[in-house]
């Protein structure tokens, strides 16, 4: 993984996240993908589904096509600046993401049937919205819930385009398989969230610093009802990086860091870490990401 030193002005992309969860008989588990290779995003690197907020995510209708109103799903963001527009359709984006990235489909009371006949319209090319007009489904955002906002720093740790990102919790819906799509993503794995982060440090997988305090983050919880349940609980932090150079030594501090300009904390685990060793990592090592 190579380091951006470029400073990006730009005005960050609206994107959203899916972290998709399920518990097991080992634990609670994370859904991650393998970015192609040759993406000008993270290639190569381990990611959650999710991209750019679409033109097209704020058109549907939500009486018809969402199980939850514009105002509702505007409060639950946390987000009294962001417009209603904007807020409604970043949870479109969100489940749109995970559909045609994962092939999952978040929706109410789907068959089998719909659910077979959506991938095949996926697969020919018909576009999200039309899809769910032909098949008059509704889509279940309320089985997000919003969990964290991060914007990339102006100057950012390892791609030059900068992105306003949401990442939202939910259950894998019960009978749905998640798969990448060997397109954007060559492969995928459910993996416990410490059990991904130790693949990261011995060199299996490759990580970028959002997913590795995401990841930090659910390890301290056991099940998906233990992280629904703290995603509803407060307003999801927003994690403003900020970068520094250390005699050549790239550092990324957080919310609650003394470099950084919030003194709040805004998340558990480390308050920075530090790209050595080929990777970034906290200062007190890997058992300091679970401090």
């Amino acid at each position: 993984m190579e380091l951006n030193s470029e400073v990006v002005t730009s005005v960050p992309r609206q994107a959203a996240t899916v972290v998709m969860l399920r518990d097991t008989a080992h634990g609670l588990e994370v859904f991650l993908m393998k970015r192609h290779g040759l993406s000008d995003v993270l290639g190569g690197a381990y990611v959650f589904p999710g991209g750019k907020l679409d033109n097209s995510d704020a058109l549907l209708s939500p009486p018809m096509h969402l199980d939850q109103d514009a105002a509702h799903l505007h409060s639950a963001l946390g987000e009294p600046e962001t417009d209603l527009t904007t807020a409604t359709g970043l949870y479109v984006a969100a489940l749109r993401e995970a559909f045609e990235e994962s092939g999952v489909l978040f929706t109410q009371d789907a068959s089998a049937a719909q659910l077979a006949h959506a991938a095949q319209m996926q697969a020919q090319g018909v576009a999200f919205n039309q899809m769910l007009q032909n098949l008059g489904l509704r889509l279940q955002t309320s089985a997000l819930r919003p969990w964290s906002r991060w914007i990339t720093p102006h100057r950012p740790s390892v791609t030059n385009k900068r992105f306003d990102t949401r990442f939202f919790v939910a259950a894998v819906p019960e009978g749905q398989h998640a798969r990448h799509d060997n397109f954007e993503t060559t492969e995928s794995i459910w993996l416990k969230p410490r059990q991904a982060l130790e693949q990261y440090w011995d060199g299996q997988i490759e990580l970028a610093p959002p997913q590795i305090m995401s990841l930090a983050h659910l390890a301290r919880h056991a099940s998906v009802g233990s992280v629904m349940a703290a995603a509803s609980l407060a307003p999801p932090p927003l994690i403003l990086p900020e970068t520094f150079d250390d005699q050549g030594t790239r550092i990324i501090c957080y919310p609650g860091d003394p470099l950084h300009s919030v003194s709040t904390r805004a998340l558990p685990g480390p308050s920075r870490v530090v790209y050595r060793n080929k990777r970034f990592e906290p200062l007190g090592g890997f058992d300091a990401l679970f401090e």
